[in-house]
């Protein structure tokens, strides 16, 4: 287990894992407002195809430099609901 850090570090491609340390992801986007130190979730993808998935800020258990560890496994990653990106209005 790697040193405890803050969501603000967390880069795409950071390794997600379960409960039980397994690696069961990479994070694809973080998801919160960095001016006001909010962090909302996560999108995570669970393969090289696919849709990430959205990881609310609850399931996550603890975010250190080797990885961001959730409170569920691979099963119940895979059943939570497709990240969308929020639409943004053109100017």
């Amino acid at each position: 287990m790697g040193d405890p850090t803050s969501w603000l570090t967390v880069e795409v491609g950071h390794p997600v894992a379960a409960p039980d340390g397994e690696e069961i992801g990479k994070v694809d986007e973080v998801l919160g407002d960095n001016t006001a130190d909010i962090f909302d979730g996560l999108a995570i993808l669970t393969g090289l195809v696919g849709k990430p998935k959205y990881v609310p800020s609850e399931l996550v258990a603890s975010i250190d430099t080797d990885a961001v560890r959730l409170t569920i496994g691979k099963d119940e990653l895979d059943r939570l609901e497709e990240y969308t990106p929020p639409e943004v209005d053109a100017p």
